[in-house]
Order: C-alpha cells, then sequence, then structure tokens
C-alpha cells in the first residue's frame, strides 16, 4: 500500500475519529438513543483512526486523490 495520506489529512481524520468514537458515549445527544446511529458512529471512528493510522484510504486510490507529497 502507497501512502495516499498526508499529515494535515491524517490529523484531521484522527481528531474526527476520535469525536465520532465518543460522541454517543459522551454526547447525551438524543440522535444516539439508537443503537444504529451509535454503531454507525463507533464504526466511522474506527475506521477514520485506522486510515490514520495505517496513512492509506482505499477510496482515495478509488478516486486518485493523493494529499502526500512523495
Amino acid at each position: 500500500m502507497t501512502p495516499n495520506v498526508g499529515t494535515v489529512d491524517r490529523v484531521l481524520r484522527l481528531a474526527l475519529g476520535i469525536v465520532l468514537l465518543l460522541a454517543p458515549f459522551v454526547s447525551g445527544m438524543a440522535l444516539f438513543t439508537s443503537g444504529v446511529a451509535t454503531a454507525i458512529s463507533v464504526i466511522a471512528g474506527l475506521i477514520m483512526i485506522a486510515t490514520s493510522a495505517m496513512k492509506f484510504c482505499p477510496m482515495y486510490t478509488l478516486f486518485g486523490i493523493r494529499t502526500c507529497k512523495l
């Protein structure tokens, strides 16, 4: 896997991933009373954190996007 996620993109993905992961458990928002919304938020957060850690986003590959310098 060739890295295609740059530093700024990684930091933003990590921050958003942490927010999505924690939101259902700490926010108290009515949206997260549904198990489906909680599951979607947690899964999306984990994906964001994983793509940040691996420096690789499969969707970027599909669309030919690269935010890192080689």
